[in-house]
């Protein structure tokens, strides 16, 4: 019997073997990390990954931000943590003493955000500055690839950097928006192999850092819906992100200096006729002759006709978070071990030729906090500041907050 009590006391007391790294409102911080600076032979500048400065001028003078530490703004906004993205390609195209190197940066800029208050899920998130390890070339390869060998060997090394940095206090997100399609019952296993391998990979540094896992197809609420989380442990979350409907959180037109904005949120708060009639006074007033603007209206009347046909809303959202829902229910998955990774919506752009008006933008960003707070979800909001419309700072000017923003988020 006394063996026996000395068991449970020793279970009861094993730090995070019951749950992962509490999370709650989060959010991403993408132009920091995501960018590092190129040699003039296009290869990574060594050390990689650019500096807190660096990152805070790239877009906008250091003296908007009039000495404010973005880090100690974030705590002090309600978020109690941060999705920092990081390209991978650095860490790919090093080994070694120079991969050590470049796991030295991302961990000083972890414990930067750490010694302020905030706990941080570091997510590898793959882009195309070099093309030889952007993500087409990196992870969207069968599971058995040398590629997606090698990334696997170098999550392994970002997994046993996050470790002494404090179990409660960073989670480590492998992989972002992989794609791998078909999903919705129709795919080949290939991510399935790839998410359980990595899985096992880590827990071989760490049974108890935190993890969060995602599906294929873009890291939406039907590649969630296809994966078998049969690698599950209490230390995982399962991420999904909700950028739907796409015609209306990304309203750009894919021609240079096209206009494609306007679109309500909900459907119902406007009508077709309405959007039209805005973007004409966009482009009448950006002197846009008649001409190119009946070109560009015969353009976007498909995409203005599709949306209103399918009379967008909450309700169509909802059913996005009932799907994940049933997921985790049918898998025995607490649903706060759902992980609502990436939202948000593109800001109407001051010349009017992108994004969504203010009002229907924060209806959009509420209807999301609200949907995954009523279910126990953490969330991160995309994106902290940058100058392309999904910014939580204001994208001009001193480095203030956009408060309308804030309070859609409850904050």
């Amino acid at each position: 019997m006394r063996l026996i009590l000395l068991l449970l006391l020793a279970l009861a007391a094993a730090p995070g073997s019951a749950a992962p790294l509490a999370l709650q409102r989060g959010v991403n911080v993408h132009e920091w990390l995501n960018w590092s600076p190129l040699a003039a032979d296009g290869s990574y500048r060594w050390p990689p990954y650019q500096s807190r400065d660096e990152w805070l001028s790239r877009y906008r003078p250091l003296t908007d931000w009039a000495g404010v530490d973005p880090l100690v703004s974030i705590g002090a906004l309600g978020f109690d943590f941060v999705r920092l993205t990081v390209d991978p390609g650095p860490l790919l195209a090093s080994e070694g003493v120079r991969r050590e190197e470049a796991l030295a940066v991302l961990a000083d800029s972890v414990r930067a955000a750490t010694d302020r208050g905030l706990k941080v899920v570091l997510n590898l998130h793959p882009v195309s500055q070099v093309p030889a390890y952007g993500g087409m070339a990196i992870i969207e390869q069968p599971a058995d690839s040398p590629s997606i060998a090698r990334y696997r060997a170098m999550t392994v090394d970002v997994a046993r950097m996050l470790v002494p940095l404090g179990l409660d206090r960073v989670a480590f997100e492998p992989f972002n928006e992989p794609q791998h399609y078909p999903c919705e019952g129709r795919g080949n296993g290939q991510w399935q192999r790839i998410m359980a391998e990595g899985v096992s990979a880590i827990r071989a540094v760490s049974a108890e850092l935190t993890l969060i896992a995602t599906g294929a197809c873009g890291g939406d609420v039907a590649g969630l819906a296809d994966l078998d989380p049969r690698f599950d442990d209490p230390n995982i979350y399962y991420s999904f992100h909700m950028y739907d409907p796409h015609l209306f959180t990304h309203q750009r037109s894919p021609e240079e200096g096209g206009f494609a904005s306007g679109l309500p949120w909900p459907a119902s708060a406007g009508s077709p006729a309405a959007v039209i009639e805005a973007l004409r006074a966009h482009m009448t007033a950006a002197g846009i002759g008649d001409l190119e603007q009946t070109r560009t209206l015969l353009a976007v009347a498909p995409y203005i006709s599709q949306y209103f046909d399918e009379g967008w809303g909450e309700a169509q959202m909802a059913e996005g978070f009932a799907q994940v829902l049933r997921w985790a229910e049918a898998h025995d998955i607490p649903e706060n071990r759902l992980f609502l990774g990436e939202f948000g919506v593109v800001a109407m752009s001051e010349d009017g030729r992108s994004g969504a008006f203010d009002a229907d933008r924060l209806r959009y960003l509420e209807a999301a906090r609200r949907l995954a707070e009523a279910n126990g979800i953490p969330w991160a909001v995309w994106e902290f500041a940058n100058p392309w419309g999904m910014s939580v700072i204001v994208p001009g000017g001193p480095a203030v907050p956009d408060r309308r923003m804030l309070e859609a988020l409850g904050l």
